[in-house]
């Protein structure tokens, strides 16, 4: 599948199911404590889904059994909901979700901290989201992808983490899984040119330790080869000929004045 050019009217969409799973994130971010399964967090999570009239993209996606990836500490991404996974004080929990709206996609993840957390898995979650926005400020027209991967990582690795080589971001639409694919590393080649109308989902997913990833035997779940923390952030994003527009910011976040959108 190439990668498409939307219209006004698609990202229009895009906008709507991107504001809906901002909400979905905001709430079920709150909802977070201590004792909690990750299975409630998913019916939780799926529940706020479907009340905007909305269907969960993950579910049954490829066989995977749940609407949220519910990931905490160690694991990676796609971490199965299971109702004997208890969320305790000091975790790190990632939330990775997405949402069709009308037919059109939105996905983003965030990593909450559960009570009280080190310093160290803090900095990581921190510093983790900042190098989705240094990305960012190569997210434009004319420029290249390698230029949003490269920012990306050279950010994370500057602080010794472990940059994931083995998952990449991904174009979004029509279609949760869209050409192009997106490193969080720098490679060699400029890769794809960007241009007005992409609408991609830039995820890093950064590791304290280092960047190897192992599968566990459900096939899913990621975790860390060395068993280190990992951390996850990611946004449904539109290219412009200026600024990007990021589709899945929370409103505490506008609110925070981390990004201004065109």
């Amino acid at each position: 599948m190439p990668v498409t050019i939307k219209t006004a009217n698609e990202i229009e969409l895009m906008r709507v199911a991107g504001k809906i799973l901002a909400k979905v994130h905001e709430d079920l971010g709150h909802a977070l404590k201590p004792g909690m399964s990750t299975k409630e967090i998913d019916s939780l999570g799926e529940e706020m889904i479907r009340s905007y009239g909305c269907i969960p993209s993950f579910l049954n996606y490829e066989g995977y059994p749940a609407s949220v990836c519910v990931s905490v500490n160690n694991e990676v991404v796609h971490g199965i909901p299971r109702a004997d996974h208890i969320i305790k004080e000091g975790d790190i929990v990632s939330l990775d979700i997405g949402l069709i709206y009308k037919g059109y996609h939105s996905d983003a993840a965030r990593t909450h901290a559960v009570g009280t957390i080190g310093e160290n898995a803090a900095k990581l979650i921190e510093r983790t989201r900042q190098s989705f926005f240094e990305g960012m400020k190569f997210a434009r027209s004319g420029n290249h992808l390698n230029d949003i991967s490269g920012a990306i990582g050279d950010y994370a690795e500057s602080f010794g983490y472990g940059v994931v080589y083995d998952l990449v971001g991904h174009g979004i639409g029509t279609h949760m899984h869209e050409e192009p694919e997106i490193p969080n590393f720098r490679k060699l080649r400029r890769g794809l040119k960007l241009r007005s109308g992409m609408t991609f989902a830039v995820e890093p997913m950064i590791n304290e330790g280092k960047p190897e990833v192992e599968w566990l035997d459900d096939e899913w779940t990621v975790v860390t080869e060395d068993g280190s923390l990992s951390a996850h952030y990611e946004n449904t994003i539109v290219i412009t000929k200026g600024r990007p527009e990021i589709l899945t910011l929370t409103e505490e976040e506008i609110q925070e004045g981390i990004w201004e959108n065109p």
